[in-house]
């Protein structure tokens, strides 16, 4: 999928949970190619639940709750302190530590 939409040339891609029905053994593939994008300069929008990954590529987070924009900053500053109520229980859910990878990556 992510080839297909290179193909394309785009300015931009999207990842809607790139990783949500893959194999536990396939997702660090998958990261890895999307962290050469971003290394590349590409720009990306990604829907994630995958904290440790967000936290490491994203220049800023986005947390949407029922369709609205409920908090917006700079990744360390959200993902470090989040000020929205629902910023806080998502994120006590999916601890930063959810994703890990080699030490040379990421």
């Amino acid at each position: 999928m992510i080839a297909r939409a290179l193909a394309m040339h785009p300015k931009l891609i999207l990842f809607d949970e790139p990783t949500s029905a893959l194999d536990p053994e396939l997702v660090t593939g998958i990261l890895e190619t999307i962290r050469s994008l971003a290394d590349k300069g590409m720009t990306l929008v990604i829907v994630t639940h995958e904290m440790g990954f967000a936290r490491k590529l994203a220049d800023v987070v986005h947390f949407i709750a029922d369709g609205t924009i409920v908090e917006s900053g700079p990744r360390i500053a959200y993902l470090s302190i989040p000020k929205a109520r629902g910023s806080a229980d998502l994120l006590s859910r999916y601890p930063l530590t959810l994703f890990s990878a080699p030490k040379n990556r990421f």
